[in-house]
């Protein structure tokens, strides 16, 4: 049976997932165009880089991005403490730890996926960077993110017993990727894709943890999956389908909140002061269309769109006008 939730019981109801390499602060800055009051999340940034000195680099996004949810990885309680008090005094609106990549690089880091193997070890973590965040002054949440299991954990007492460890070192909300990871043998796309989605396994999570804030992850591509999970958990969060499909993230403001569907052009337009701020800064037009590419996904003229920004705004001197070049034959097939 869902669960009787209210429809805006909670921040996390739509959220963006932290994705490597995706969303940086420029992709961050255009999902907020789309989405209003869409949970965004940065790339998983390390404590070690953070507390090394990394920290004006590593911390830096725009008022206009919150809510924004700083991820970090790492597996040095005290190292992670300090990381937390960083990003909450950055004014990140969450601080949330990585439970659940399962690329080499994090494993010989000791963080990531392996950690679910160890829940003493991450909920020693979360209550210290709990007690810093606090004793710095700040009531900013931090949260996790894991998957439903590892390997060949038992197929649900091992979420169990990693949750109620959660639980008891103070975590409020959960993030849960629908599948396992498998730490041998499956690369880190093939960990998004192989391993079969349970959902079943996170709904009973929420029921077994009423009290928990619990969003699911993994797979999600549509307004009506969307509407769905939200019958029996408290949150959703999108990955790859935001990211290449970045219409859907309006898409769904306007079904779960009635707010007006704003063209394509529209959108684009309102990012035109930041774009022209951000040239004017010295970045390269790039680093930003780069997250534009999939704006009009499966509209007439898409394809010439992508072609148009992809071949020129690598170009010295690439501006605006590049983007209102694209546009016209989108505006044409129209």
């Amino acid at each position: 049976m869902p669960i009787a939730i209210s429809p805006s019981a909670t921040p996390w109801r739509v959220c963006v997932a932290p994705m490597m390499d995706w969303t940086d602060r420029h992709c961050r800055y255009f999902h907020r165009l789309l989405s209003p009051r869409s949970r965004l999340y940065t790339e998983m940034v390390t404590s070690a880089a953070l507390v090394r000195g990394g920290q004006l680099r590593l911390l830096e996004h725009s008022q206009q991005e919150h809510p924004v949810a700083l991820q970090l990885g790492g597996s040095e309680p005290e190292e992670l403490a300090q990381a937390a008090v960083f990003g909450a005094r950055a004014g990140y609106d969450e601080i949330n730890l990585n439970v659940g990549c399962p690329s080499d690089r994090v494993q010989s880091g000791r963080f990531g996926a392996c950690l679910m193997l160890d829940p003493a070890l991450v909920g020693q973590c979360v209550q210290a960077m709990r007690d810093a965040v606090q004793a710095a002054g700040s009531s900013v949440p931090v949260t996790v993110k894991c998957r439903i299991g590892v390997d060949d954990q038992d197929a649900y007492a091992g979420l169990q017993r990693f949750t109620e460890a959660m639980v008891e070192a103070g975590v409020q909300i959960l993030v849960v990727h629908a599948r396992k990871a498998w730490l041998q043998g499956l690369s880190p796309k093939e960990n998004r894709e192989i391993p079969p989605l349970d959902y079943d396994r996170v709904y009973r999570l929420k029921r077994e943890f009423a009290g928990l804030t619990v969003v699911i992850n993994g797979g999600i591509t549509t307004v009506p999956q969307v509407r769905e999970h939200l019958q029996f958990v408290d949150g959703v969060m999108l990955g790859r389908a935001a990211y290449h499909d970045p219409f859907l993230l309006a898409e769904l403001e306007s079904s779960l909140y009635g707010e007006p569907l704003p063209t394509r052009e529209a959108v684009l337009n309102h990012l035109r002061p930041y774009v022209e701020a951000e040239l004017a800064r010295g970045t390269a037009l790039k680093h930003i269309t780069r997250h534009l590419l999939g704006l009009y996904q499966g509209q007439p003229g898409a394809r010439t769109f992508r072609r148009v920004l992809s071949e020129g705004a690598h170009r010295p001197g690439a501006g605006w006008s590049l983007l209102e070049e694209a546009m016209d034959p989108v505006r044409a097939a129209a």
